[in-house]
């Protein structure tokens, strides 16, 4: 394995760090974590204000897998009762209600991820389509699944395609799909459609992969410009 280990702190409760992640990059970049969840494993529906999710407040939510699944679900509900557009990042993996796919306006799984949602294998435009259609028929409005340096794949209401990625040289893909979905969100909260903030949130991962760390991988805005 490659030196360099990212150890990352987020705190919540200064007695209980919410989690603490080990990360081992090989020489191709590709990484392997293992992490202590912290208190961010025991963050509970009642550890969330209601008042999140109020009409007006915000427009986007985006939601990952590291907290508990009741956590997740009752965040999802409460935003898409409230026309709150629902972004889940599938991670870490693992199957998910219908009655949560259902409540998801997009979804953004890897290769991994989207085999365990839904057991197909995605290895070209076909299987991708298929698997994205899937999702769909379980009741996802829109999916991206990303695919690494070849780019992501988008169905939506209005397209259905590969997104190319730009082609750098990797040394670190930590945090890659942190910085993805974050692009995504900031791309559509300032009224890009979604295949252009897929095209943005490429180039932002892309920039990434280039640097070690997690946090400190995060482009600036004049970096992706």
């Amino acid at each position: 394995m490659k030196e360099g280990i990212d150890i990352q702190y987020v705190v919540k409760d200064p007695k209980l760090p919410s989690g603490i992640a080990l990360i081992t990059v090989d020489s191709a970049g590709e990484n392997s974590i293992v992490v202590a969840p912290g208190s961010n494993g025991n963050l509970l529906q009642d550890d969330i204000p209601s008042t999140l999710f109020e009409i007006g407040e915000y427009g986007i939510l985006l939601l990952q897998l590291e907290i508990p699944i009741m956590a997740v679900e009752y965040s999802a509900f409460s935003a898409a009762k409230n026309g709150i557009k629902v972004i889940l990042n599938p991670a870490p993996a693992h199957k998910l209600s219908d009655n949560l796919l259902k409540q998801l306006w997009l979804i953004t799984p890897n290769e991994s991820e989207i085999e365990i949602l839904t057991g197909i294998s995605v290895h070209d435009i076909s299987s991708a389509d298929k698997a994205a259609y899937a999702l769909q028929q379980k009741g996802v409005t829109n999916v991206i699944i990303t695919l690494g340096c070849t780019g992501a794949y988008l169905k939506s209401q209005s397209f259905a395609g590969m997104v190319p990625g730009v082609k750098v040289n990797a040394v670190d893909t930590t945090a890659a799909g942190d910085v993805f979905n974050g692009a995504i969100a900031v791309a559509l909260s300032e009224g890009k459609d979604l295949k252009e903030a897929v095209e943005f949130a490429n180039k932002a991962a892309s920039i990434s992969v280039t640097r070690m760390g997690a946090q400190d991988s995060a482009p600036y805005r004049n970096e992706i410009l």
